[in-house]
């Protein structure tokens, strides 16, 4: 291909010629790595991109008086059905298609016809505005717990946090007067492969993690009496007392006896008689789950099949050349001769689905004004269930990443197929609808980690580094739009994670868009020497003290998480750790200087960092520190309250750290029962209210 018809080409996939990186130096991308990235994405084809008189998809913001040029003559007529069936008529007039005033909000149908030849659009009309609980539009401040489930410890569950401990969590935010209670990723994984844990590569973010469902709540566990036999042998209720009081959790262990219980639950369940009111419950959830779970339960159902019959993998790729196609007559022939493992599957997946909307409905009955607060993934690993049954959208030749930047000078390739943003345009954003729905369901937020995805993402062909990608445009404007449309329709707030480098042009439209901005103390300063004031927080965000990439506070304070990655060999030289200690040492200092300004700590506590240890009082401060800022939300972890130190999650390792399987170091029950615990949370409410009283304004310190 010529460079012309190259530059064309890469414009048209919506592959962005040249950038800025972090040291404000601009970069453009070499005519390889445009090849590469072409040849990966299936929406380079031309198919995609033939001149027609509609588009695929029409996007308008409410209100807005919406036109587009149609290549016809006026004898061109179009229908426009709304969702609810009302219909508009007319004709092109001067070249031009006008959509009438005062359509709904909603999907709605064009068609347009000349003589024998018909096009159709789906026409979406969405808010301008994401949906805000009434809560924050009344001026509160809100606080609550963001919580890794796996983590949490009680007497009752499998040796993984699950459902039922999530409920205990609601109670005790909720009695202490939290608004929420936040989630990490509880996508579905792969049960037939449990050590793969990072909730951030899931093998689809429509269906759930099995692994959160609490067995022993199950009506067909306790009433079947195979079920209680195995579980009151001596055998197992040694098993579980391990797995309970394990450090970290043991996936592999927790899932194979999960697996025994559930499928004694299940051979009771399906005795029910096909009109038992949980069966008809299961069956409707089947029909509503459609294609998709139906593609779920047969790739959990054969994946597992494989791996007990010896060939254990890690995803698709590796299994048999003739179970590679979702569609081939090989899993035809599976679906056919291993009907009851896949029922069984989706029977999973529909406990998974009751329980966790038992737990939303709790939140709703406490009255909490958000209840539960899920996090969606920017993507899925390459050998899952979308990927598999999906090829068109995902381009598997190619993972997103991140370019170089100060704290990852070779870059970062996250082993993320992405979406194909023209593929996602042809099918009128059916499948960012779809996940948004499964997502934004049982739960009154939703954080979309990396946010600016919605605007571009770092591609990185496989067959280079991440210093080889190139920033994909995505259709920013159109999946706000969405974004708005159903976050309405499930009334749930949308918090976007924007850390990092964020570009200017996507910063403006995420607040229009009413999307809550994330931001974490340790990067809230001015300069090296100054943290950003509680009354100079964004509103528009949710404020925290640190996330599952980053250090505890104690971790933070007392350069556990520094000298653990030193321990790890992450840093390329001695200096570099260097300069990392020598930062940390400013910033703590920076803290304790703003601690003491606002009087969040007593004089007595000293104004010297280096002589300063974490402690109650200085944990409290923090606490009350970020309690004051101006953001509307607040999220802290428990971690902090417990004044632990490890990390859930180091970034740059695999093996080297048990990622994603440390656990809280007390149970939920104990947590809510520790009376400096809660009058800590107590006094967070307190001075969240007092941030929000207009009347009564915070005092700059001198």
């Amino acid at each position: 291909m010529d460079a012309k018809l190259l530059e064309q080409a890469a414009e048209r996939a919506g592959i962005i010629p040249e950038y800025i990186d972090a040291w404000g130096q601009r970069r453009v991308i070499s005519t390889e790595t445009k090849q590469r990235l072409l040849s990966a994405m299936a929406g380079a084809s031309e198919d995609f991109h033939r001149p027609a008189p509609l588009p695929s998809v029409w996007v308008v913001r409410e209100g807005e008086s919406a036109a587009l040029s149609v290549a016809l003559s006026e004898q061109a007529d179009w229908v426009l059905t709304e969702e609810s069936g009302r219909q508009h008529e007319g004709k092109i007039q001067r070249g031009r298609l006008r959509l009438p005033d005062g359509l709904s909000l909603g999907y709605h149908r064009l068609a347009l016809r000349k003589e024998l030849s018909h096009w159709r659009c789906q026409v979406i009309v969405a808010p301008v505005r994401c949906y805000e609980p009434a809560a924050l539009l009344a001026g509160h401040k809100l606080w609550g717990a963001t919580i890794q489930l796996y983590t949490l410890r009680s007497q009752r569950n499998w040796g993984v946090g699950d459902f039922g401990d999530l409920a205990l969590m609601i109670e005790g935010t909720a009695k202490n007067g939290g608004a929420f209670v936040g989630l990490n990723p509880i996508h579905a994984l792969y049960p037939a492969l449990p050590e793969w844990a990072s909730p951030y590569s899931p093998s689809s973010r429509r269906w759930l993690n099995i692994i959160y469902i609490d067995v022993a709540a199950l009506d067909d566990f306790q009433l079947s009496a195979a079920a209680q036999q195995w579980w009151c042998l001596p055998e197992t209720q040694g098993i579980l007392s391990a797995l309970r009081d394990g450090e970290l959790v043991d996936y592999a262990g927790v899932m194979a006896l999960k697996l025994a219980g559930l499928t004694h639950a299940f051979r009771h369940f399906m005795t029910r008689g096909p009109d038992d009111p949980l069966r008809r419950s299961f069956e409707a959830f089947i029909r509503e789950g459609g294609e998709s779970l139906r593609f779920q339960s047969t790739f959990d159902a054969l994946h597992r099949h494989l791996t007990l019959e010896g060939h254990p993998t890690e995803g698709w790729q590796q299994w048999p050349e003739p179970y590679r196609q979702a569609d081939s007559e090989e899993v035809r022939e599976f679906r056919r001769k291993h009907h009851q493992d896949i029922r069984f599957f989706s029977y999973l997946q529909w406990l998974a689905a009751r329980q966790f909307d038992e737990c939303f409905q709790l939140s709703r009955r406490l009255k909490m004004p958000i209840g539960l607060y899920r996090d969606l993934a920017v993507g899925v690993s390459a050998g899952g269930m979308e990927t598999w049954s999906d090829r068109t959208l995902y381009c598997l030749a190619a993972s997103v990443g991140a370019p170089p930047d100060r704290l990852g000078p070779q870059g970062q390739n996250w082993s993320l197929p992405p979406q194909d943003p023209n593929v996602l345009i042809a099918r009128a954003y059916e499948p960012f609808i779809t996940m948004l729905r499964a997502n934004m369901r049982h739960c009154g937020a939703l954080r979309i980690d990396h946010v600016m995805s919605l605007l571009r993402l770092w591609w990185v062909p496989l067959a280079g580094g991440p210093q080889q990608g190139a920033y994909v445009r995505y259709p920013v404007d159109d999946l706000l739009a969405v974004l708005a449309l159903e976050s309405h329709r499930q009334q749930c707030m949308v918090i976007g994670e924007d850390l990092g480098t964020v570009p200017r042009e996507i910063t403006a439209k995420l607040q229009a868009a009413g999307i809550y901005s994330y931001k974490v103390l340790f990067f809230e300063r001015k300069d090296a020497v100054q943290f950003r004031a509680p009354d100079e927080y964004v509103p528009q965000a949710m404020a925290t003290l640190t996330t599952h990439d980053l250090a505890t506070l104690r971790g933070f304070w007392q350069l556990e998480d520094l000298r653990l990655g030193d321990r790890l060999h992450l840093y390329a030289a001695d200096v570099i750790y260097q300069q990392l200690l020598e930062d940390r040492q400013k910033a703590r200092q920076a803290l304790l200087d703003a601690l003491h300004a606002w009087k969040c700590v007593p004089a007595k506590l000293g104004k010297n960092a280096d002589r300063v240890v974490m402690s109650p009082i200085l944990n409290r401060g923090v606490h009350r520190y970020v309690a004051l800022s101006h953001s509307a939300l607040l999220g802290l972890q428990p971690e902090d309250w417990l004044d632990m130190a490890l990390p859930v999650n180091v970034p740059g390792t695999t093996n080297q750290y048990p990622n994603w399987r440390r656990k809280l170091v007390r149970e939920v029950a104990e947590i809510f029962d520790d009376q400096a615990i809660t009058r800590l949370l107590r006094e967070v409410g307190r001075l969240r209210n007092k941030s929000a009283d207009s009347e009564n304004p915070l005092p700059r310190p001198e």
